[in-house]
């Protein structure tokens, strides 16, 4: 059981509300039933690039136990799209590794807003369902880790 004091933050981008806020709805339902004593503050930016700098402050001055990065790109006819998804990509593993927070990065890339609509309003594929259950899963990850492999203090 993951203990009582865990805080799963929520970072979303409010570009593609429509689709970014039914993921958030589904992750936040999702984390209720699997950590319900979580405390689960929601962040809400511009865009999917705005999130990793947002991530970063948070991660240093927040200490949450798991971050839900939530946003979606949609391609359009230049590489704006691709640049943009790759980029919040390697910051938000940077970010992650920097820091010793867990992100779980659901800042998709779909190609049109059929896929946009089938990831974050469906309910055979739902990523704000699988963000939820990824953090739920690493806030528990980090707990054992922390129990096994907890930093010996020093004397002197």
């Amino acid at each position: 059981m993951i203990g009582p004091r865990q805080t799963i933050a929520i970072i979303a981008s409010i570009y593609n509300d429509e689709f970014v806020s039914a993921l958030i709805k589904a992750a936040q339902k999702e984390l209720e039933q699997l950590v319900p004593q979580a405390t689960v503050p929601l962040l809400r930016v511009p865009g999917a690039y705005e999130i990793p700098v947002c991530a970063q402050y948070l991660a240093k001055h927040g200490n949450p136990d798991v971050i839900i990065a939530l946003g979606v790109v949609i391609r359009g006819e230049t590489a704006h799209a691709d640049l943009v998804a790759s980029s919040v990509c390697d910051s938000l593993q940077r970010v992650a590794t920097e820091n010793l927070v867990p992100i779980v990065n659901e800042v998709l890339l779909l190609n049109n807003a059929e896929q946009a609509k089938e990831r974050c309003m469906g309910t055979r594929i739902n990523r704000g369902v699988e963000a939820a259950r990824a953090a739920a899963g690493m806030a528990e990850m980090f707990q054992k880790l922390q129990r096994t492999y907890a930093p010996e203090k020093s004397n002197g």
